[in-house]
This record gives C-alpha cells, sequence and structure tokens, in this order.
C-alpha cells in the first residue's frame, strides 16, 4: 500500500515551488513545469523519494536508531514537536544549539544540569535550602534549558539520522550532521541545494500543510520501526516489552487510502491544470509580501 497518494500531496500544496528566480539550478530534474512565475514540482517523482525515505526511517529506528526532528521555523515548530514526541523521538523547535551534535558531551552536561535543576522544590524554598532569590534564578535557568533543550531530554547520544523541515534554514544542523556522517533526511524545496541530503523529498517546506504531512509520514515510519523492533524475530524469541505509549500505536486502526492507482491517474490528468490555477491565485500575494527589505532565505511559498 502507498504510503501517501498524489491527491493528498496536491491538496496539501507540496507541490509548489519557490518563485523561479529564487531556485536553485540543482533542483532542475525534480520540477515538472513553471506557472505564473512559480516553480511546479513533479509529484510523480516527490511520491518516489517518500517510499525511500519512509524505508530508511523506518529500519533505522526498527534497528534501535533514533531520528532527530528539526524545524525552527514558525510554521514547522507545532507540528516537529507533536509528530516526534507521539513517536518517542527528539526534536529540536526552537534556536539550534551550535554543537549540539558534534559537541554532544557538553550537551549531555547541560541536560544533566536540567535535570538536577527538576529535583528542586521550587514551592517550599525552606526545605530546599536555597534562598528565594536562589531558587528565581534557578527557575529562570531551568526555563532556559527547558526551552532549548526539552525536546533532547532523552537523547543520550547522537542521532542515527535527522529529519529537516528547511534545508536553508537548518544549515548549522545539516553541517554538523555531515561532519559526523549522520544521513540527513528533508524536504527539497526549489530553492535547496540537493546535495545537503541522503534521502531527499522533492516538496514545499514553506506551507504549514505541506510541512505536517511530510512530518506525519516520517514519524509514522518511526512507529512502524518501533512496532518492527519489539516484534520476535527468528534470532531472538523474546521481543522487548512495549511501552504504553508504542501499544497505543498497534492499537490504532489502520488509515483509510483511497485505491493509489486509481487517484494517482485522476491527479496526473491535473495536476497541472490545478496547480497553474492554485499557483496563480497565490502569485499575486506572494509578491505583494515580498518586499526589497524582506527578501530573505526564509521567503515563503506560495501555497500558503
Amino acid at each position: 500500500m502507498a504510503v501517501v497518494t498524489i491527491r493528498q500531496l496536491l491538496d496539501s500544496g507540496v507541490h509548489f515551488g519557490h518563485q523561479t528566480r529564487r531556485w536553485n539550478p540543482k533542483v532542475k530534474r525534480f520540477i515538472l513545469t513553471e506557472r505564473s512565475g512559480i516553480h511546479i514540482i513533479d509529484l510523480q517523482q516527490s511520491l518516489s523519494y517518500i517510499d525511500k525515505a519512509y524505508e530508511f526511517a523506518k529500519e533505522t529506528v526498527a534497528h534501535g536508531g533514533t531520528i532527530l526532528f528539526v524545524g525552527t521555523k514558525k510554521q514547522a515548530q507545532e507540528v516537529i514537536a507533536e509528530q516526534a514526541t507521539r513517536v518517542g523521538q527528539p526534536y529540536v523547535n526552537q534556536r539550534w544549539l551550535g554543537g549540539l551534535l558534534t559537541n554532544f558531551s557538553t550537551v549531555s552536561k547541560r541536560l544533566a544540569r536540567m535535570k538536577e535543576l527538576e529535583e528542586l522544590d521550587f514551592e517550599n524554598p525552606a526545605e530546599s535550602g536555597f534562598t528565594k532569590k536562589e531558587l528565581l534564578l534557578k527557575k529562570r535557568e531551568l526555563d532556559k534549558l527547558h526551552k532549548s533543550l526539552g525536546g533532547i531530554r532523552n537523547l543520550q547520544k547522537t542521532p542515527s539520522a535527522i529529519w529537516v523541515v528547511d534545508a536553508k534554514r537548518e544549515h548549522l544542523a545539516i553541517d554538523e550532521a555531515k561532519k559526523l556522517g549522520i544521513p540527513v533526511i528533508g524536504i527539497l524545496d526549489t530553492n535547496a541545494d540537493p546535495d545537503e541530503f541522503q534521502f531527499p523529498i522533492p516538496g514545499n517546506d514553506d506551507a504549514i500543510r505541506s510541512v505536517g504531512l511530510l512530518t506525519r509520514i516520517i514519524a509514522d515510519a518511526a512507529a512502524e520501526g518501533l512496532i518492527q523492533r519489539h516484534q520476535p524475530s527468528e534470532e531472538s524469541a523474546d521481543a522487548e516489552p512495549l511501552a504504553d505509549w508504542e501499544r497505543e500505536l498497534l492499537e490504532q486502526p489502520a488509515a483509510e487510502t483511497p485505491d493509489a492507482a486509481a487517484v494517482e491517474t485522476a491527479a496526473t490528468e491535473s495536476a497541472a491544470d490545478e496547480a497553474g490555477a492554485e499557483a496563480a491565485a497565490e502569485t499575486p500575494a506572494a509578491e505583494a509580501a515580498e518586499a526589497p527589505a524582506a527578501e530573505t532565505s526564509t521567503d515563503s511559498s506560495a501555497a500558503e
């Protein structure tokens, strides 16, 4: 059964790239056409790359690995935290801390400090052994640590792979992963460099629905990997017991997926027309919002 259909990708605006003048020539092979100054991504290729990324993510988790979900842009923060937490994976949805991967020993000390502060009773200064002022300072320190490190509190070693929503914005995370040989899975928008990824997914990294759909797919792969990890194999008759939240994944009914062939045939025939119409509708808003002083790497796609 297909992981996702072209219709679902279309409905989420995954096919919308950036304005043609903001493209990276290396993504030319992933572009289907251009409509109203917007590049349209070839969703047939996206499907193929989604399958590869899904399989890799599933196998990584099934063999005991972890995937670090990274998305610090506003439209990615909530879904990154939600989906990573759902499948017990670490995440970073605030500012990326330099050295988080390459200097993990120092980060581990900060995590230990955070857990140490969590043991304090901030409601009873007398029992804590600190003055009210000292407790206030420690509470502020704890809040800062929660904000920056809360998503990786259970990360005991560098991750096996990272999922990145926006390659240009998260270039520090990608650079650190490269230095350590950690595979990068991520959304490849038309302004990004495909060489930054081991498992790119051509798609829209700006629209909330697109980011949500693709992040959920990788989280689903991690969930399937967790379930596979706990199933008895021929070599081992005893499987590792499931945690409560993992057992809930097993009990959830499978999502209904329309017949992939039928949906893809219909979607392929209408993809160009739909993409053009939606792109034309979005272009004026995108151009109006794009003042000379605001031309940054976080240029939004026309999808949302």
